[in-house]
């Protein structure tokens, strides 16, 4: 049982003092809108008794200080595109969406920083950095529509990860207030920094359970102006999954290199209705960018990476135009199509592991009756295998079947040096595993971090750890 009470009406007439009768909703058709975020399996749905739109973080300060008063949950919120159930409301109580926290607030082209609100959606700071030759290298497969408080939240990745890294390595500073209340920045306009604890970088990735950031402070980088994208085709996954240390080994710094199987080839070229080269052969696709300041840098390295895939075998490489992108981008809506409760594993394993990974595959997919289509962000070995429920199976019986296929899989990523996670977060949806497979005194210490800094437990509860345990 939770100790959180109930949204009263007293709560509810404290609410609209600080954000106005528009500030909030608590109609009931509203508020089914809440009860999920990309998740589609019911079994997971959960409605908030409220929902709030702050506009300024001093009204984010006060929902939080009421909430400690009432005892009563908050779940962050952006744009909701998360899939581990980090914005369901487990606990019912506030849901606090940044939907009107939405503006760029400051662009620094010579010093090439950005100052932004949380519900900017992502790719319209990339659009904004472009407009001044420069680039914002967070870059999530779901930019359209994400949003870069949730970037944080889960130190989200994507394509360009490999040679960029995660959004926690564009991360200057972070404005946020506490589970107490208090407004704080973390972090500042700094190449290095020794000065105590790195907050900023615990804060990112912590899925809204120890604070909620109101404006982030971001890197720009020059843009560069050329740039190659070829997809290399297999038949042999072994040897496509060789390509990324080879390529880094030639002293090439790829912006992205990513893998589909021929089952992910199929689902996402028929969804978006584009014939994939040598799809109907059975072949496996490896998407690879580089970019250079110099255009005869470019043609040696496209020549490298090109004598590089000839030597593993590539059946064909062409360019990755538009037609080869929107395969691989569509790749979440193409699994939503074909099953709206789909689960998207986003394990991640040292890359001269991966081989290994894409080797068991099949042993489980036959041993717990699943139908299983792989990803893989392979240059930084960030893996997204996708189960679909072809079976028909109830919410229940679905359910039933993952967490057997999580029980068998996950200790088997452990075991190869990797963790449950690489971009997604753990959420709702995985801490139970996450408890399962992390060592007792790392857990205990994530365990005290949180109640150290949400005493009241109030902060997107039931998220990463569990309730009772804080």
């Amino acid at each position: 049982m939770s100790h959180f009470n109930p949204v009263t009406p007293e709560c509810i007439e404290k609410l609209t003092q600080i954000l106005g009768p528009k500030g909030l909703t608590t109609d009931a058709e509203k508020l089914e809108s809440y009860q999920t975020d990309e998740e589609g399996n019911p079994v997971w749905f959960h409605k908030p008794e409220v929902v709030v739109f702050p506009e300024t973080t001093e009204q984010v300060a006060e929902i939080v200080k009421l909430a400690n008063t009432y005892l009563i949950p908050i779940t962050p919120r952006a744009g909701a595109t998360n899939v581990c159930c980090q914005a369901i409301p487990v606990y019912g109580g506030i849901v606090l969406t940044m939907d009107r926290m939405n503006k760029i607030l400051k662009i620094d082209p010579d010093n090439m920083y950005l100052v932004t609100q949380p519900g900017v959606r992502t790719i319209d700071l990339q659009k904004a950095a472009h407009e001044h030759g420069l680039l914002y290298a967070g870059d999530p497969c779901s930019a359209d529509s994400c949003m870069i408080g949730g970037n944080i939240a889960t130190n989200a990745g994507g394509n360009k990860a490999v040679k960029y890294g995660t959004t926690r390595h564009q991360i200057y500073s972070l404005k946020l207030v506490t589970p107490t209340g208090a407004i704080v920045t973390v972090g500042a306009r700094l190449q290095k920094c020794s000065t105590g604890y790195c907050l900023e970088q615990l804060i990112c990735g912590a899925e809204g359970t120890l604070g909620i950031v109101t404006e982030i402070t971001l890197k720009l980088l020059p843009l560069a102006p050329y740039k190659f994208d070829l997809v290399a085709i297999f038949k042999e996954e072994s040897a496509a999954l060789a390509l990324p240390n080879r390529i880094k080994k030639a002293g090439i710094d790829p912006t992205s290199v990513e893998f589909m199987d021929n089952k992910c080839v199929m689902l996402c070229s028929n969804f978006v209705k584009v014939t994939a080269p040598h799809g109907n052969e059975g072949c496996c696709y490896v998407i690879i960018t580089v970019e250079t300041f110099d255009e005869d840098e470019l043609d040696k390295k496209m020549e490298i990476v090109s004598d590089i895939c000839d030597e593993l075998g590539a059946v064909d490489i062409l360019q990755a135009d538009d037609r080869i992108w929107s395969i691989r981008r569509c790749l979440a809506e193409a699994c939503r199509d074909a099953d709206k409760m789909f689960m998207t594993e986003d394990f991640v394993v040292p890359l001269d592991k991966i081989p290994d990974v894409m080797s068991m595959i099949p042993e489980l997919e036959k041993k717990h009756n699943l139908y299983l289509i792989t990803s893989a962000h392979i240059g930084d070995g960030n893996m997204h295998t996708l189960a679909l429920n072809t079976k028909g199976q109830s919410p229940e019986q679905w359910l039933h079947t993952l967490d057997a296929f999580h029980h068998d899989l996950f200790p088997r990523i452990y075991a190869l040096g990797g963790k449950i996670s690489g971009e997604h977060g753990i959420g709702y949806k995985k801490k139970d595993e996450f408890k399962a497979c992390t060592q007792p005194a790392e857990y205990e210490l994530v365990c005290a971090i949180k109640h150290a800094l949400d005493p009241n437990n109030i902060m997107n509860p039931g998220k990463i750890v569990d309730l009772e345990e804080v």
